[in-house]
């Protein structure tokens, strides 16, 4: 959401621009919502350039120390900032490499978590609904 403000003939307006879906865009100025319709251009279309995108490296897995009787606590991170929507698993649960722990969007995109590696699940750190950062703990397995 893109938020601006005018000032026409004197008059202070706070316009919100929530989505804009091919020629409507639905807004919001001072608290109320507009659906505006956007002029199409008849000319050429502009293409879209797009800037080559880094490789994404990933990283070993945080292994945080825990003293437990079973060993070390390995911590499953979040790969982006985003939402969790589905805890698949709690404390106690066995899993397996490639084991959908939970559900997250981000980027509008419902993505599975999944193990990377073996274990018990000892700690959930996240619940349905709440929103994380990248690279915060959602699930530690021993």
């Amino acid at each position: 959401m893109k938020n601006f403000k005018f000032k026409i003939n004197s008059n202070e307006y706070e316009v919100a621009i929530e989505e804009i879906v091919e020629n409507i865009a639905h807004i919001q100025v001072n608290g109320s919502k507009y659906q505006v319709e956007l002029e199409k251009k008849a000319d050429k279309p502009t293409p879209i350039v797009r800037k080559p995108r880094p490789q994404a490296v990933k990283n070993d897995p945080v292994e945080p120390k825990a003293a437990t009787a079973s060993g070390n606590v390995r911590a499953i991170n979040s790969p982006l900032p985003g939402n969790i929507l589905d805890v698949k698993v709690s404390a106690g649960d066995k899993v397996t490499k490639g084991t959908i722990v939970l559900i997250m969007e981000a980027m509008k995109m419902e993505n599975n978590i999944v193990s990377e590696f073996d274990g018990v699940v000892s700690a959930v750190k996240v619940k349905a609904g709440q929103s994380v950062l990248q690279n915060e703990i959602l699930i530690e397995i021993e």
